[in-house]
This record gives C-alpha cells, structure tokens and sequence, in this order.
C-alpha cells in the first residue's frame, strides 16, 4: 500500500530525541523522519508529513493535545508512541492508560487510517531503567491488544534482541542516537511491508571498560542526566515546556 498523508504522533521518541540535525526543525531527525522519507519514494510527488510528537509528553498529554490535530489533517497513515514517561513512575494506572489509549487508537482506525502503534524497548537491556521492566511488560500486552482489536500495526521493540545500550542509545542512555532511529525506522517500514533501501548503521565501537572506570560513567552520567531529569519531576516541569511541534501541518519531507 502506498501512502500520501502521515502524520507522527507521540514524545521525545517520535520527536527524534538523539538524533540530532541542525538543518531540521528542533534540530531533530530521528526514525520518523527517516521513514517519511521513505515513505515519499513509493508515493513520489503527492505525499505529505507532519509531526506533532513533543518531547517529555506522557500518554494523556499526547492524546489530549496530538489526536484532534492529528484528525483535522486527514491523513491515512498515523504512527502513535506513548507511555514510556508513564511507566517511568512509580504510581502508574497501567489499565486506565489502556483504556483512554484504546479509545484514542479506535477514533484514529475509526477515520480510515492505517495505525503504527509501538511497544516500549524491553528495560531489562538498561541497568539505568531495569526496575521499570515489569510495568512496562503489562503496558506493552496492552498495546497489543489494542492493536489487536483496531486492526493496527505493532512495531514490537519489546522484542528487538541483539542490540546493546550503547550501540543504539544517545549519552543520556534514554533516547536512541542515530544508529538506533535508523533502527526503527527500518522497522516500522517492514512492519507495513513497505519497500525500501534504507540500511543498518554500524554501531560505533566501545571501550572496555573495568569496573572502577564504568561506576565512574555511571556517576557522571547521573551528574548529567539523571539530577536534572528528577529535579524537572520534583518541580513540575518538563523537557517540552516551551517546544512545539516540529512539523505541525501536512509538507513535503524530499
């Protein structure tokens, strides 16, 4: 199937967090744009590509703000990532997020467009993030089923083996670099069975660490990610205030 009119929903992920490009919008490229991309080959002159996704945004935030523009463009692709900051916190309804995410994903399938749904990377792989892994295996059997019942597509990252932390993930060890956005984006075109030459990148080479030089990282990472990260939670603030939708109408992405 060829599309004409996607629009990418979601936070920092769909964004492009990691992936940075001075010549873009937000200074973002990510998986989303490298599948527009894409996805302009096959639809050639007539295709255009919004993206409404803001960084730091939590599932009701993403559905309250993104759905209604995402539907007041008419698009007949949509690609919806959430629940990521959700599961991040300790007090967490997973079934009440499933069931406005279920809603939201029926109103999209309910407009004619196809849906990309994603489920969140298995935690387990982060020592930063591990603690999380059993809410977001809940959360992930969720989005399944949602998808089950919409007809929409799953880009299953709860699966995705044979990667490492830091092979695909940027320094603050939570957003992908480019390596692992070219990741997903090869993904999400072969979930919709969409031809395209996009290829791997080779992940870069690590050092051997031992172990004296690795808790050194890790203190310098908390230093630099992790303070600034709780100290936004503690205020009420947000990595998004103040940012707005890198592509917020329907254009040409070639």
């Amino acid at each position: 199937m060829t599309f004409h009119r996607y629009v990418a929903l979601g936070d920092s992920f769909t964004e492009g967090v990691g992936d940075p490009d001075p010549a873009r919008p937000n200074g973002l490229r990510g998986w989303a744009d490298r599948f527009a991309e894409a996805l302009a080959v096959q639809a050639g002159d007539d295709f255009g590509y919004a993206n409404l996704a803001i960084r730091g945004r939590k599932l009701p935030a993403i559905l309250d703000e993104q759905i209604e523009p995402a539907l007041a463009l008419a698009p007949d692709l949509v690609s919806i990532h959430g629940g990521g900051n959700d599961v991040l916190r300790p007090k967490v309804d997973i079934d009440a997020l499933a069931a406005s995410y279920d809603e939201a994903v029926g109103r999209l399938a309910a407009s004619g467009a196809q849906v990309v749904m994603f489920t969140i990377a298995d935690p387990g792989l982060n020592s930063v993030i591990r603690l999380i892994r059993g809410r977001t295996a809940v959360f992930n059997e969720w989005v399944r089923e949602i998808a089950e019942k919409h007809g929409a597509t799953v880009v299953d990252m709860w699966r995705m083996r044979g990667w490492t932390v830091g092979e695909v993930m940027d320094v603050d060890r939570l957003h992908l670099n480019a390596v692992g956005h070219q990741t997903i984006a090869i993904a999400a075109l072969d979930a919709l069975d969409v031809p395209h030459d996009l290829q791997p990148f080779a992940p870069p080479e690590l050092p051997t660490l031992t172990a004296r030089q690795q808790r050194a990282a890790d203190l310098a990472w908390a230093r630099s990610h992790l303070v600034p990260w709780v100290h936004r939670r503690v205020t009420g603030r947000s990595s998004g205030d103040g940012v707005e939708p890198k592509r917020p109408v329907l254009a040409p992405i070639r």
